[in-house]
Protein backbone atom coordinates (compact mmCIF):
# COMPACT_ATOMS: atom_id res chain seq x y z
CA UNK A 1 0.00 0.00 0.00
CA UNK A 2 1.16 3.19 -0.67
CA UNK A 3 3.06 5.67 1.88
CA UNK A 4 1.09 8.78 1.10
CA UNK A 5 -2.03 6.67 0.94
CA UNK A 6 -1.48 5.77 5.08
CA UNK A 7 -0.42 9.05 5.82
CA UNK A 8 -2.91 11.14 7.95
CA UNK A 9 -3.27 14.94 7.15
CA UNK A 10 -1.80 15.74 10.23
CA UNK A 11 1.97 14.46 9.19
CA UNK A 12 1.54 15.82 6.00
CA UNK A 13 0.40 19.05 7.36
CA UNK A 14 3.20 18.68 10.02
CA UNK A 15 5.59 17.90 6.69
CA UNK A 16 4.59 20.67 5.08
CA UNK A 17 5.12 22.97 7.95
CA UNK A 18 8.86 21.79 8.21
CA UNK A 19 9.40 22.42 4.79
CA UNK A 20 7.69 26.18 5.32
CA UNK A 21 10.76 26.82 7.98
CA UNK A 22 13.68 25.29 6.43
CA UNK A 23 12.27 27.79 3.65
CA UNK A 24 12.22 30.79 5.55
CA UNK A 25 15.07 29.63 7.15
CA UNK A 26 17.32 29.62 3.85
CA UNK A 27 15.39 32.46 3.11
CA UNK A 28 16.96 34.74 5.75
CA UNK A 29 20.39 33.90 5.89
CA UNK A 30 20.36 34.43 2.21
CA UNK A 31 19.12 37.75 3.10
CA UNK A 32 21.43 38.25 5.93
CA UNK A 33 24.31 37.62 3.42
CA UNK A 34 22.85 40.16 0.54
CA UNK A 35 22.92 42.75 3.76
CA UNK A 36 26.49 41.79 4.78
CA UNK A 37 27.76 41.84 1.30
CA UNK A 38 28.56 45.82 1.61
CA UNK A 39 30.40 45.31 4.84
CA UNK A 40 32.40 42.15 3.45
CA UNK A 41 33.18 43.94 0.67
CA UNK A 42 34.59 46.87 2.64
CA UNK A 43 36.58 44.12 4.58
CA UNK A 44 38.47 42.37 1.95
CA UNK A 45 39.27 46.07 0.22
CA UNK A 46 40.56 46.82 3.93
CA UNK A 47 42.85 43.52 3.81
CA UNK A 48 44.04 43.99 0.69
CA UNK A 49 44.98 47.11 1.40
CA UNK A 50 46.58 46.09 5.08
CA UNK A 51 48.53 43.25 3.06
CA UNK A 52 50.40 45.98 0.94
CA UNK A 53 50.69 47.94 3.99
CA UNK A 54 52.34 45.13 5.77
CA UNK A 55 54.95 44.15 2.89
CA UNK A 56 55.72 47.54 2.24
CA UNK A 57 56.66 48.14 6.31
CA UNK A 58 58.38 44.68 6.36
CA UNK A 59 60.78 45.86 3.26
CA UNK A 60 61.51 48.42 4.59
CA UNK A 61 62.35 47.89 8.29
CA UNK A 62 64.38 44.76 6.81
CA UNK A 63 66.74 46.34 5.00
CA UNK A 64 66.67 49.94 6.06
CA UNK A 65 66.57 49.98 9.73
CA UNK A 66 67.55 46.60 10.67
CA UNK A 67 69.95 45.97 8.42
CA UNK A 68 71.86 48.66 10.12
CA UNK A 69 71.62 47.70 13.93
CA UNK A 70 73.73 45.65 15.12
CA UNK A 71 71.44 42.71 15.77
CA UNK A 72 72.28 38.99 14.41
CA UNK A 73 70.66 38.28 10.74
CA UNK A 74 68.84 35.76 12.95
CA UNK A 75 67.25 38.21 14.82
CA UNK A 76 66.47 40.20 12.26
CA UNK A 77 64.43 37.50 10.40
CA UNK A 78 62.94 37.17 13.72
CA UNK A 79 61.61 40.56 14.30
CA UNK A 80 60.69 40.95 10.58
CA UNK A 81 58.44 37.55 10.57
CA UNK A 82 56.91 38.63 13.98
CA UNK A 83 55.81 41.69 12.96
CA UNK A 84 54.39 40.74 9.53
CA UNK A 85 52.27 38.29 11.94
CA UNK A 86 51.23 40.50 14.49
CA UNK A 87 50.47 42.64 11.66
CA UNK A 88 47.73 39.93 9.86
CA UNK A 89 46.21 39.05 13.57
CA UNK A 90 45.35 43.15 13.97
CA UNK A 91 44.49 43.20 10.50
CA UNK A 92 42.32 39.98 10.82
CA UNK A 93 40.76 41.55 14.08
CA UNK A 94 39.38 44.90 12.40
CA UNK A 95 38.42 43.12 9.33
CA UNK A 96 35.99 40.90 11.28
CA UNK A 97 34.64 43.98 13.57
CA UNK A 98 33.80 45.66 10.03
CA UNK A 99 31.65 42.39 8.76
CA UNK A 100 30.38 42.15 12.49
CA UNK A 101 29.71 46.00 13.65
CA UNK A 102 28.29 45.14 16.89
CA UNK A 103 31.55 42.98 17.83
CA UNK A 104 33.74 44.26 20.51
CA UNK A 105 37.64 43.82 21.26
CA UNK A 106 36.75 42.29 24.08
CA UNK A 107 34.48 39.70 22.40
CA UNK A 108 36.68 39.17 19.60
CA UNK A 109 39.75 38.68 21.73
CA UNK A 110 37.93 36.16 23.98
CA UNK A 111 36.55 34.07 20.44
CA UNK A 112 40.29 34.55 19.94
CA UNK A 113 40.95 32.76 22.91
CA UNK A 114 38.64 29.89 22.81
CA UNK A 115 40.04 29.43 18.70
CA UNK A 116 43.53 29.27 19.86
CA UNK A 117 43.26 26.53 22.22
CA UNK A 118 40.64 24.14 20.11
CA UNK A 119 43.72 25.21 17.46
CA UNK A 120 46.35 24.22 19.45
CA UNK A 121 44.81 21.24 20.31
CA UNK A 122 44.64 20.09 17.21
CA UNK A 123 47.60 21.01 15.35
CA UNK A 124 50.25 20.29 18.28
CA UNK A 125 53.36 19.48 16.30
CA UNK A 126 52.67 22.52 13.92
CA UNK A 127 52.63 25.44 17.04
CA UNK A 128 55.64 23.15 18.46
CA UNK A 129 57.78 23.48 15.39
CA UNK A 130 56.35 27.39 15.25
CA UNK A 131 57.84 27.78 19.14
CA UNK A 132 60.62 25.93 18.43
CA UNK A 133 61.45 28.28 15.14
CA UNK A 134 61.22 31.49 17.60
CA UNK A 135 63.71 29.79 20.16
CA UNK A 136 66.08 28.89 17.33
CA UNK A 137 65.59 32.64 15.77
CA UNK A 138 66.10 34.24 19.09
CA UNK A 139 68.77 32.41 21.71
CA UNK A 140 70.96 29.97 18.61
CA UNK A 141 73.87 31.35 17.63
CA UNK A 142 73.77 29.48 14.00
CA UNK A 143 73.00 31.56 11.24
CA UNK A 144 71.98 30.94 7.53
CA UNK A 145 75.70 29.71 5.74
CA UNK A 146 76.43 27.83 8.86
CA UNK A 147 77.62 24.48 8.35
CA UNK A 148 75.99 22.42 11.66
CA UNK A 149 75.64 19.17 12.02
CA UNK A 150 72.95 17.39 14.48
CA UNK A 151 72.74 13.53 14.79
CA UNK A 152 72.88 11.89 11.47
CA UNK A 153 72.06 15.42 9.77
CA UNK A 154 74.59 17.12 8.28
CA UNK A 155 74.89 20.24 5.99
CA UNK A 156 74.90 24.20 5.56
CA UNK A 157 71.63 25.89 6.65
CA UNK A 158 70.09 27.81 4.21
CA UNK A 159 66.74 29.32 5.52
CA UNK A 160 65.54 29.05 9.25
CA UNK A 161 61.51 29.74 8.90
CA UNK A 162 59.46 29.74 12.22
CA UNK A 163 58.12 25.84 11.38
CA UNK A 164 60.83 24.72 9.33
CA UNK A 165 64.44 25.11 8.35
CA UNK A 166 66.10 24.32 5.48
CA UNK A 167 70.22 22.63 5.29
CA UNK A 168 71.62 22.30 2.08
CA UNK A 169 73.25 18.64 2.26
CA UNK A 170 77.17 18.36 1.23
CA UNK A 171 76.04 16.10 -1.72
CA UNK A 172 73.58 18.95 -2.95
CA UNK A 173 70.02 17.72 -1.43
CA UNK A 174 68.08 20.00 0.24
CA UNK A 175 67.23 18.66 3.47
CA UNK A 176 63.79 20.30 5.48
CA UNK A 177 64.13 19.99 9.56
CA UNK A 178 61.48 20.44 11.41
CA UNK A 179 62.16 22.95 13.86
CA UNK A 180 61.71 21.34 17.12
CA UNK A 181 64.28 17.99 16.18
CA UNK A 182 67.03 21.36 16.20
CA UNK A 183 65.65 22.63 19.62
CA UNK A 184 65.91 19.12 21.10
CA UNK A 185 68.78 17.90 20.22
CA UNK A 186 72.69 18.60 20.46
CA UNK A 187 73.35 20.92 17.29
CA UNK A 188 77.49 21.26 16.38
CA UNK A 189 77.89 24.38 14.81
CA UNK A 190 80.87 23.51 12.78
CA UNK A 191 81.25 26.87 11.50
CA UNK A 192 81.10 28.98 14.70
CA UNK A 193 84.27 30.23 14.01
CA UNK A 194 86.62 31.18 10.93
CA UNK A 195 89.31 28.65 11.67
CA UNK A 196 89.59 25.20 12.69
CA UNK A 197 92.20 22.96 14.21
CA UNK A 198 92.82 19.40 11.94
CA UNK A 199 94.29 16.70 13.62
CA UNK A 200 95.93 13.84 11.13
CA UNK A 201 97.90 11.07 12.33
CA UNK A 202 101.00 9.27 10.76
CA UNK A 203 103.71 6.96 11.58
CA UNK A 204 107.20 5.77 11.30
CA UNK A 205 108.63 2.75 11.85
CA UNK A 206 110.48 1.54 14.74
CA UNK A 207 113.99 1.60 13.03
CA UNK A 208 113.61 5.46 12.10
CA UNK A 209 115.01 8.27 13.90
CA UNK A 210 111.64 10.02 15.55
CA UNK A 211 113.19 13.48 15.79
CA UNK A 212 114.60 13.71 12.25
CA UNK A 213 110.91 12.33 11.28
CA UNK A 214 109.30 15.37 13.17
CA UNK A 215 111.77 18.05 11.54
CA UNK A 216 110.98 16.63 7.88
CA UNK A 217 107.33 16.51 8.69
CA UNK A 218 107.27 20.04 10.15
CA UNK A 219 109.37 21.62 6.81
CA UNK A 220 106.65 19.40 4.35
CA UNK A 221 103.79 21.61 6.56
CA UNK A 222 105.77 25.04 5.70
CA UNK A 223 104.94 24.30 2.15
CA UNK A 224 101.59 23.97 2.16
CA UNK A 225 99.70 27.04 1.44
CA UNK A 226 95.59 25.68 2.64
CA UNK A 227 97.12 25.65 6.55
CA UNK A 228 96.90 28.89 8.40
CA UNK A 229 100.97 29.11 9.70
CA UNK A 230 99.81 32.17 11.68
CA UNK A 231 98.59 29.74 14.30
CA UNK A 232 101.18 27.10 15.70
CA UNK A 233 101.74 23.74 13.54
CA UNK A 234 102.22 21.00 16.42
CA UNK A 235 104.10 17.69 14.94
CA UNK A 236 104.26 15.51 18.17
CA UNK A 237 104.87 11.80 18.55
CA UNK A 238 102.08 10.42 20.26
CA UNK A 239 102.21 6.55 21.03
CA UNK A 240 103.73 3.33 20.02
CA UNK A 241 101.67 1.97 17.64
CA UNK A 242 100.92 -1.78 16.79
CA UNK A 243 103.86 -1.22 13.75
CA UNK A 244 104.76 2.61 14.18
CA UNK A 245 105.82 5.17 16.07
CA UNK A 246 102.55 7.26 15.60
CA UNK A 247 102.86 11.35 15.16
CA UNK A 248 99.98 13.61 15.41
CA UNK A 249 99.87 16.19 13.63
CA UNK A 250 97.60 19.62 14.33
CA UNK A 251 97.11 22.54 12.23
CA UNK A 252 94.85 25.32 11.98
CA UNK A 253 92.61 25.86 8.96
CA UNK A 254 89.44 26.96 7.25
CA UNK A 255 86.47 25.71 9.39
CA UNK A 256 84.15 24.36 6.72
CA UNK A 257 84.49 21.11 5.69
CA UNK A 258 85.43 21.75 2.02
CA UNK A 259 88.59 23.66 3.64
CA UNK A 260 89.62 20.85 5.79
CA UNK A 261 89.31 17.93 3.11
CA UNK A 262 91.52 20.61 1.20
CA UNK A 263 93.61 20.94 3.39
CA UNK A 264 94.36 17.67 4.56
CA UNK A 265 95.05 16.23 1.31
CA UNK A 266 97.63 18.74 0.61
CA UNK A 267 99.25 17.88 4.04
CA UNK A 268 98.89 13.93 3.74
CA UNK A 269 100.84 14.84 -0.11
CA UNK A 270 103.41 17.05 1.13
CA UNK A 271 104.61 15.02 4.07
CA UNK A 272 104.45 11.22 2.39
CA UNK A 273 106.89 13.01 -0.75
CA UNK A 274 108.98 14.28 2.04
CA UNK A 275 109.11 11.16 4.01
CA UNK A 276 110.03 9.37 0.77
CA UNK A 277 112.48 11.82 -0.21
CA UNK A 278 114.35 11.56 3.47
CA UNK A 279 114.34 7.85 3.26
CA UNK A 280 112.05 7.61 6.01
CA UNK A 281 109.50 4.38 5.64
CA UNK A 282 106.13 4.57 6.65
CA UNK A 283 105.12 1.19 7.63
CA UNK A 284 102.06 -0.63 6.89
CA UNK A 285 100.68 -3.11 9.48
CA UNK A 286 102.87 -6.04 9.77
CA UNK A 287 101.93 -9.57 10.92
CA UNK A 288 104.15 -12.37 11.90
CA UNK A 289 102.69 -15.70 12.27
CA UNK A 290 104.09 -18.43 14.88
CA UNK A 291 103.36 -22.26 13.98
CA UNK A 292 104.20 -24.73 16.11
CA UNK A 293 106.14 -27.02 14.26
CA UNK A 294 107.76 -26.82 10.87
CA UNK A 295 105.20 -26.73 7.58
CA UNK A 296 105.60 -28.83 4.27
CA UNK A 297 105.89 -26.88 1.27
CA UNK A 298 103.26 -27.91 -1.35
CA UNK A 299 104.78 -30.02 -4.47
CA UNK A 300 108.15 -30.45 -2.38
CA UNK A 301 108.21 -33.56 -0.20
CA UNK A 302 111.99 -32.70 0.89
CA UNK A 303 111.28 -28.81 2.04
CA UNK A 304 110.06 -27.38 5.01
CA UNK A 305 109.36 -23.84 6.37
CA UNK A 306 110.87 -23.32 9.74
CA UNK A 307 108.72 -22.46 12.44
CA UNK A 308 108.84 -18.91 13.40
Amino acid sequence: MNWLAESSPDNISDFANVWTILIQSLHDIYKAFVERLPFFASALLFLVVWFLLIRLVVRVLGPKVLRRSKLRQSLQLLLVRLVSVAGWVIGLAVAAIIVFPGLSVAKALGAAGLASVAIGLAFKDIFQNFFAGIMLLWKFPFEPGDFIECGDLRGRVQDTQLRLTTIRQPDGQLLVVPNSHLLMNPVQIVTSKPKRRVSLMTGVGYGEDVTKAVKVISRALEKCKRIDHDQEVHVVPAGFGSSSIDIEILFWTGSSPMDVRQATGEAVTKVKAALDEAGIEIPFPYRTLTFAEPLKVAGGADQVLQAT
